[in-house]
């Protein structure tokens, strides 16, 4: 998932993948990227072009950009703290899908959001 965000973050900031297939994204290889990538396509995250071919290790693609799905998981998920949290309650079941990652970065937004008390007269 530390790569799905990264990917995401990349593609926000404006950078695409051009001839640098990693997107500079070290720690991966660019079959992991492109497999990724093709998933998170798939997942409705990101639009982006499926490069897949019969030499392919795996199904791959080339993203181009954010969906609004995709924003909506960066907006959740781009906090380092709440990221943090999210990955530890996680990782205490051992993994989950993408509806289990957006419900518990969802749960710790709202922990976030104080509204303030009325006041009953």
């Amino acid at each position: 998932m530390d790569l799905v965000r990264t990917i995401l973050m990349r593609l926000e900031s404006g950078r695409t993948a051009g001839e640098d297939r990693n997107f500079g994204i070290l720690g991966f290889t660019r079959d992991q990227i492109g497999y990724h990538t093709h998933i998170m396509m798939q997942e409705g995250l990101l639009e982006g072009v499926d490069v897949t071919t019969q030499h392919s290790q795996g199904p791959e693609a080339i993203p181009t950009n954010l969906t609004w799905k995709g924003h909506e998981f960066l907006d959740l998920a781009r906090d380092q703290d709440r990221w943090n949290r999210a990955k530890a309650l996680i990782s205490k079941v051992g993994g989950a899908p993408i509806a289990v990652w957006v419900k518990v970065l969802t749960d710790l937004t709202m922990k976030g959001v104080e509204l303030p008390s009325s006041k009953v007269n």
